[in-house]
C-alpha cells in the first residue's frame, strides 16, 4: 500500500486492510492470549520460526496494524509500538548498545531524553557524547570513538526548536559505520520523511500530533531497512551473531531488513515489556487518520501567532522555524518545505518572572505537560520539563531560562492571538 497511495490516504487505510465479513474498522484485540491447536504450533511461536500472536507482551494484531500504518507514512520496512516516546528512544539506543558502548546525540533534545542519555543509560554502562545540533562535520566526527554505536537527534527539538541537519547527520554516521537515530515526533512523517535523508531509525512519541488528542500516550521505533548492519558486524554482535536466548539464531541472517526490529520485539520488548495497550493503539490509529488534515491546521496557525509575536514590542525574541527569518529557516524549507509544525518558543522582555505571569493570564491555552495535541496548551520548560537539569545542562539543551513553549491548537487563530494579547496586557 505504501508504494501504491499517498500519505493522506495512508493516514486513513494503511495498517488495516479487512476481509470479507471483517469489520471495517480495526478492532480492538483486547485479549491477553491467543489459541493454538498444538503444542509444537506454539513452540514454533516462541522459537520464531513462524508468524503469528501468542502473548500481546510481544505482539497483538491491534498494535501490529497501528505500526504499520506508521511504517508505512515513514516509508520504512516495519515497526514497533512502545509504551511511551521514552520507551522508544530507550529501546532504540539498547536495540544496539551494551555496557561499554558509546552513542553520540545531538543536545538539543527533549529534557527527559537527555536525563535518559546522560544518566540512566551511563547507570548501564552506556555512554553519551552530546554534541551541538548545528555542529559541523568535522566536529561531529571528532565525537565519534572507537565503540560508538549509533548518532541520535531530533528532526526539530523539543522544546528549543532547532531544526536537524538531517543529511550533514546521516553522512557522518555513515561515515563511521553507525546508523543515524532520528526523532520525527514534532514535524510527523506528513511534514518530514528523514529516511529520504539518510536516517535509518525513527521513532516518534505517538502521545503527541500522531494521537492528537491527549488520550493515549504511546511510542513507536520504525526501521528503514537500509543500513547494512552486517557490513559493520563487528560494532553491532546483537544484530549479527547468534542469540543464545533463541537457539543461536542470528537476527540479520534470519529477518534480513527486518533484523533490527524483530530484535527489538522479540528480545527487549520479551524482556522489559514496555507495551502500547490495544486499547491505545487503537485511539492512536484514530489519530492518525486525520493527522494529514490537523497537521497544515497547526502549522497555519502557529505562522500567524508567530507573526504576531514578532510584532508584539512586549515580546523579546521568537522562535519558529518556518518563520522567514528564522535561523533554521533554510533548513526547514529544505527538509520541511510544506510546514514544520505547531509548536513556537518565545520570550518575554522582563525575563522569567513575566513569562509566569502572562502563563498564569491565558484562558484558552492551558498550562499543561503536554504538547502537540488540538487544544492549545503552554509550559515553562525550565520551571517544568526541564527542571530536573541544572542550569548548565539547561543551556547545553538550548533551553533558555525564560523560553515559553507554546504548542499552537487547531482552534481559530484569531481566538487564540486574542487570549495571547488580553495575557499581555493583563
Amino acid at each position: 500500500m505504501a508504494k501504491q497511495f499517498k500519505p493522506e490516504t495512508l493516514c486513513v487505510q494503511a495498517g488495516w486492510t479487512p476481509s470479507k465479513g471483517e469489520p471495517r474498522v480495526l478492532p480492538i484485540y483486547q485479549s491477553t492470549t491467543f489459541k493454538y491447536d498444538t503444542s509444537e504450533q506454539m513452540a514454533r511461536l516462541f522459537d520464531l520460526e513462524d508468524n503469528g500472536y501468542f502473548y500481546t507482551r510481544l505482539q497483538n494484531p491491534t498494535n501490529d496494524a497501528v505500526a504499520a500504518k506508521i511504517a508505512a507514512l515513514e516509508g520504512g520496512v516495519a515497526a514497533m509500538l512502545t509504551s511511551s516516546g521514552q520507551a522508544a528512544n530507550f529501546y532504540a539506543i539498547f536495540n544496539i548498545c551494551q555496557a561499554g558502548d558509546h552513542f553520540v546525540s545531538s543536545s538539543a533534545i527533549y529534557g527527559g531524553t537527555f536525563n535518559l542519555f546522560a544518566v540512566t543509560l551511563k547507570k548501564l554502562g552506556i555512554e553519551v557524547t552530546f554534541i551541538a545540533p548545528d555542529a559541523t562535520e568535522e566536529e561531529i566526527s571528532a565525537a565519534f570513538r572507537p565503540n560508538t554505536k549509533a548518532l541520535f537527534g531530533e528532526t526539530i527539538s523539543n522544546p528549543s526548536l532547532e531544526v536537524l541537519d538531517i543529511e550533514k547527520f546521516a553522512k557522518v554516521a555513515h561515515e563511521h559505520g553507525v546508523p543515524l537515530i532520528v526523532d520525527n515526533t514534532f514535524p510527523t512523517p506528513i511534514n518530514c520523511r528523514p529516511f529520504e535523508w539518510g536516517a535509518d531509525i525513527v521513532i516518534h512519541s505517538t502521545t503527541k500530533y500522531m494521537d492528537g488528542h491527549a488520550t493515549s500516550v504511546g511510542g513507536c521505533i520504525v526501521d528503514s531497512g537500509n543500513f547494512d548492519w552486517d557490513a559493520h558486524a563487528e560494532k553491532f554482535p546483537g544484530l549479527c551473531t547468534p542469540d543464545e536466548s533463541y537457539h543461536g539464531l542470528t537476527y540479520t541472517k534470519a529477518f534480513g531488513k527486518l533484523a533490527f526490529i524483530t530484535k527489538a520485539t522479540a528480545q527487549l520488548m520479551r524482556d522489559l515489556g514496555s507495551i502500547q495497550s490495544p486499547q491505545n493503539a487503537f485511539l492512536l490509529n484514530l489519530g492518525l487518520e486525520t493527522l494529514h488534515l490537523r497537521m497544515p491546521q497547526h502549522c497555519n496557525n502557529a505562522m500567524k501567532v508567530a507573526q504576531y509575536l514578532e510584532k508584539n514590542e512586549k515580546v523579546a525574541w521568537v522562535n519558529y522555524c518556518s518563520l522567514p527569518g528564522n535561523k533554521y529557516y533554510d533548513l526547514a524549507q529544505k527538509y520541511m518545505p510544506n510546514g514544520s509544525c505547531g509548536v513556537i518558543s518565545f520570550g518575554l522582555k522582563g525575563g522569567r518572572e513575566e513569562s509566569i505571569k502572562f502563563m498564569d493570564s491565558l484562558k484558552l491555552a492551558a498550562i499543561v505537560t503536554h504538547v502537540a495535541d488540538a487544544r492549545t496548551c503552554v509550559l515553562h520548560p525550565a520551571s517544568h520539563t526541564h527542571r530536573q537539569l541544572s542550569d548548565e545542562q539547561l543551556i547545553e539543551a538550548g533551553v533558555r531560562p525564560d523560553l515559553i513553549r507554546f504548542s499552537v491548537g487547531i482552534e481559530n487563530a484569531d481566538d487564540i492571538i486574542a487570549d495571547i494579547e488580553q495575557a499581555l496586557n493583563a
